[in-house]
């Protein structure tokens, strides 16, 4: 193992490594010792929350990326609009095999224009290199809102449902294998329910014909340091669902 891998794991919580006591378990990515791996589940239908559902929006559907990206840009379809500095639409590979999806952007993405470039999206890039991808290879990055709540508070079922249509048409113009819904916000309005993250985690869920799997949220991660080996236990079976 080189320098970087361990201070990756290291970052992880998950350094020394892991080893079970029958001996070490791997997986073909990333070639590290891990602990319990769980497997895959049955892809689990959620019936929609009606409180996202019902709310009508006037969002039009794009041509393409260019007309995607000037729609945000311009939107002012709610609030969060008015109190934020720009709108931060996503970053990454178009045609990512992997999608990331977080909740919205933070004080650091409102000024940068970019999801994930604090704190939180320091810890997510050595998650990504966890298991050997990096951002803006392979990798998509966008937020279920484009723009940053008063406060950094969670936005309401009105402020996700005008803006989920944008993040509808990035999944349809990407087709990635996986959706990874980064903490509760994420995984709710995406899969449409109200449940607790822990009751989402360990099976693999469907999004519209796409398999989208639940974990933590960096920024829940780093007030909850003791959870990260939990996390890792999500990317690895994210690992095997793209092989």
């Amino acid at each position: 193992m080189n320098l970087r891998d361990e201070n990756v794991l290291r970052e992880m919580n998950l350094y020394p490594l892991w080893v079970r006591k029958n001996g070490p378990a791997q997986i073909d990515q990333p070639s590290v010792e891990v602990p319990q791996v769980i497997e895959a589940q049955p892809v689990v239908n959620i019936a929609p929350v009606e409180a996202v559902r019902n709310v009508e929006t006037n969002i039009e559907p794009a041509a393409g990326w260019s007309e995607l990206k000037a729609q945000v840009k311009d939107c002012t379809a709610c609030k969060l609009r008015a109190g934020c500095t720009q709108t931060v639409f996503g970053v990454g590979d178009e045609h990512a095999d992997w999608l990331f999806v977080g909740e919205g952007p933070g004080a650091d993405e409102d000024e940068r224009g970019e999801p994930f470039v604090g704190q939180a999206g320091k810890l997510l890039d050595n998650m990504l290199a966890s298991i050997k991808l990096k951002r803006g290879d392979n990798v998509y990055i966008a937020n279920i809102v484009k723009c940053r709540p008063p406060e950094n508070r969670t936005p309401n079922a009105e402020e996700v449902a005008t803006c989920l249509p944008y993040l509808k048409q990035q999944i349809a113009l990407i087709k990635p294998k996986l959706i990874v819904a980064l903490g509760k916000t994420a995984a709710t309005s995406l899969l449409g329910k109200d449940a607790t993250l822990g009751s989402l985690r360990g099976a693999l869920h469907d999004f519209d014909g796409t398999p989208l799997l639940v974990t933590y949220h960096p920024a829940y991660l780093l007030r909850s340091p003791a959870e990260k080996a939990k996390a890792w236990q999500d990317l690895c079976m994210a690992v095997k669902q793209v092989q």
